[in-house]
């Protein structure tokens, strides 16, 4: 836990210094005060020395002045320095997300990552806030305390002497107790904000099979078990302050017995109980801050060692060392490629095996097959969201592990499964293919995607309001959307993963008309269901259980390949569809 701060406060160290010597200014500004008190009380109003009562109180209200300025702009800096150093936190968790593939997002899981980045990096803000603004102040109040209590008296000091060891035998207690609390808590958080994800995602399903009471309970049960694990935490740790003050208290109780009682044969002075009783107070407050660190410190700790998980794991998908030049034509090879999401274990049985074809610049290559034989997680070994566990995937005659990954980037267009639009303004998220791309540039997109006539129809055109997961636009125009997207890079290689499943028969064989006038020099792959959508295709890879079965032009394969023949058997002909490739 230090070192992780230490690494996260190192830009701020100078800023730091500046906060601990303020706060040391206001400890030791509080440590005087009850000895000018003391004096006023035993010299100025026992004598009625009204100069020496005005003098000495001036000097109190000065320092006191200093000290409120030191208390206030210590705390202001240590809430820059925490509220700093937790937006550089979430940044860093935020980039070694972003460069993880496929394989550690799932073991990880999205609701857990969310909550590592957003409530687990609050947690250490709000450790970092208290320690700053009231902790550093307390180890000094507590020594000091100690000495100026022992300069005042000795025999009295010793009731704080037995007040003190009981107070560290509960704060022991109430730690060991509340440490696996809070690491249960942050997880019971995961799974909350899981069944959130699911039911939000699912919203649609769950009201069309009228499950909304099933998923109702669901989160009931998850959200009651948070809320008794909340209510255990927060019985102990409201029970803690209580007991400190009882302790208080009671030594303060017994202070002015026993003070009285030298007071009364004239060992000690009026002004030096009370100077006494102040100084007990700062002891024993500086300790009941204490135990409100260690309270917090066990539940700071665990949300860094979540974090800290996040940022030590690396990605399988590695920047090469010596990257190779940035690929300029648009050949893409599979060389026996393979892969398996746990390769060193030989009973799990890897998802791709021996994959073996080249697409070629002004081509088509189509892949088919039936669910979950691997076409998708074979795509994804292009643009290395995956790397191939077992040969190797080549572009331009060179692996694409030897290529820096943002120039692979820039050469692939892509359109994912599910297509996928950012929250704000249609051209916003065209953009993201290429930001310094001009209008007439994203209508030609458009246009080519047959998403020019919505758009323009619509309100705002290109600015038009985009929601979150592209919401407010229906399947069909969402993957047109996607595909403009993609085409406003003119990359090398495009790549589009059952991208027409929401287009009608018309739209699509339009898209694909307008594709040919820009692919001419690009290597165009398809992943498809409809046989109509790739039957003109220049070659088409037929995929069955991870690996190629047969690769060939539409005619070819319907005379030799079965699995393609039942595929196009249980699909009706273009006659019957009423349109043309």
């Amino acid at each position: 836990m230090v070192k992780f701060l230490m690494g996260l406060l190192k830009p701020y160290a100078w800023l730091l210094v500046v906060v601990i010597a303020l706060q040391v200014g206001q400890a030791l500004l509080s440590l005087y005060l009850p000895t000018i008190n003391a004096g006023i009380i035993d010299y100025g109003v026992i004598h009625a020395d009204t100069d020496y009562i005005m003098s000495q109180g001036g000097l109190m209200v000065g320092l006191s002045l200093v000290q409120f300025v030191c208390a206030l702009l210590a705390s202001i800096l240590g809430a820059k320095i925490a509220l700093s150093a937790g937006r550089d936190l979430r940044g860093k968790l935020y980039e070694r997300i972003l460069s993880f593939s496929q394989r550690e997002i799932g073991i990880l899981g999205a609701p857990t990552l969310i909550t590592r980045a957003t409530n687990d990096v609050q947690q250490i803000v709000q450790f970092m806030i208290f320690l700053f603004t009231v902790i550093i102040n307390a180890p000094i109040m507590f020594v000091g305390g100690i000495f100026m209590a022992f300069s005042q008296d000795v025999s009295l000091s010793m009731v704080i002497v037995v007040a003190l060891p009981i107070l560290a035998v509960i704060s022991i207690l109430f730690i060991v107790k509340l440490v696996p609390h809070y690491r249960v808590q942050q997880e019971r958080i995961d799974d909350v904000n899981s069944v959130l994800r699911d039911q939000i995602s699912g919203i649609r399903v769950a009201k069309a099979f009228v499950k909304e009471s099933h998923e109702e309970e669901k989160l009931g049960g998850v959200n009651s078990e948070l809320f008794r694990l909340n209510v255990s935490i927060g019985r102990m740790t409201t029970i803690l302050p209580p007991i400190f003050m009882f302790v208080v208290n009671v030594a303060t109780i017994v202070l002015l017995w026993y003070g009285g009682l030298r007071a009364e044969v004239g060992d000690v002075q009026i002004g030096q109980i009370i100077a006494f009783i102040t100084y007990m107070s700062f002891i024993l407050t500086a300790a009941l801050l204490a135990s409100l660190v260690f309270i917090m410190m066990p539940r700071a700790e665990v949300s860094a060692e979540r974090i800290k998980e996040v940022l030590d794991t690396k990605s399988s998908v590695r920047e090469a060392t010596t990257p190779a030049a940035r690929p300029a034509r648009g050949v893409v090879q599979f060389d026996g490629a393979g892969f398996s999401y746990a390769p060193d274990n030989p009973d799990v049985e890897p998802v791709l095996k021996e994959i073996s074809f080249t697409a070629q610049p002004g081509q088509m290559t189509a892949i088919i097959g039936s669910t979950g034989c691997g076409k998708t997680t074979l795509l994804n070994l292009i643009p290395r969201l995956a790397d191939v566990t077992q040969g190797a995937v080549r572009f331009d005659g060179e692996d694409v592990r030897n290529y820096n990954i943002a120039d692979l980037d820039e050469a692939i267009g892509m359109v994912p499964q599910k297509a996928f639009l950012f929250s704000g303004t249609l051209e916003q998220n065209l953009r993201h293919a290429k930001p310094d791309a001009t209008d007439d540039e994203l209508w030609e997109a458009l246009r080519i995607a047959q998403a020019e006539e919505f758009v323009r129809e619509s309100e705002g055109g290109l600015s038009m309001r985009v929601a979150e997961g592209g919401s407010n636009f229906s399947g069909g125009q969402r993957q047109r959307l996607a595909i403009a997207r993609a085409i406003v890079r003119r990359p090398n290689v495009y790549i589009f993963d059952d991208s027409f499943s929401a287009l009608d028969y018309a739209t699509d064989r339009n898209l694909r008309a307008a594709l040919k006038e820009i692919t001419a020099e690009s290597a165009v792959i398809v992943v498809a269901q409809r046989i109509t959508s790739i039957s003109r295709a220049d070659q088409i890879v037929v995929m069955n259980n991870g690996a190629v079965e047969d690769i060939g032009t539409h005619e070819e394969l319907l005379a030799r390949c079965r699995t393609y023949q039942e595929i196009a058997a249980s699909q009706p002909s273009e006659q019957e569809q009423g349109v043309t490739a």
